[in-house]
């Protein structure tokens, strides 16, 4: 990692992302920046308005998240989700975050997807239509997950 010349963030070498926010991506469509995010359309958005909001540090993943950045990304995301509204007026909207390969992440610097959704769009369902877990399996995880959710309260 190295502190980037032109805003003092924290960028990694190689990350697409940070190229965005040092502004070496010469193609970003870039719709907001502040101290601490920027927001721009992906390349190949899924839908029209599809827009990434980003923190300006290099994060990987939502595991590597402090909480005041969680914030920050929390509260530009709404503001950005409104305005996405107003400007696409789209019949719903989803807000996607994805960590890890296996659930699609495919940039490892953390972002938060804004994608306005009409029925006429291509990028259909995002979850499955039914499951076949058990009400043992289901009860199991339950457990382990109230567990550590109590291990949360007291850090």
């Amino acid at each position: 990692m190295v502190v980037g010349p032109r805003c003092g963030s924290i960028v990694t070498n190689g990350c697409p992302f940070c190229e965005i926010v040092q502004r070496e991506a010469p193609d970003t469509r870039e719709v907001y920046r502040d101290e601490h995010t920027v927001a721009f359309f992906p390349l190949e958005p899924a839908t029209l308005g599809h827009t990434l909001v980003v923190p300006r540090n290099h994060v990987p993943d939502i595991w590597s998240l402090d909480e005041e950045t969680a914030s920050r990304l929390a509260r530009i995301t709404l503001r950005l989700s409104h305005a996405v509204r107003r400007a696409t007026r789209p019949e719903g909207l989803n807000i996607i975050q994805s960590n890890g390969k296996v659930a699609t992440q495919t940039v490892f610097h953390l972002h938060v997807h804004i994608v306005p959704r009409w029925s006429t769009d291509k990028l259909g369902r995002i979850w499955p239509p039914e499951t076949s877990y058990s009400e043992t399996q289901k009860d199991e995880i339950w457990e382990l997950i109230r567990r550590e959710c109590g291990r949360v309260v007291r850090e």
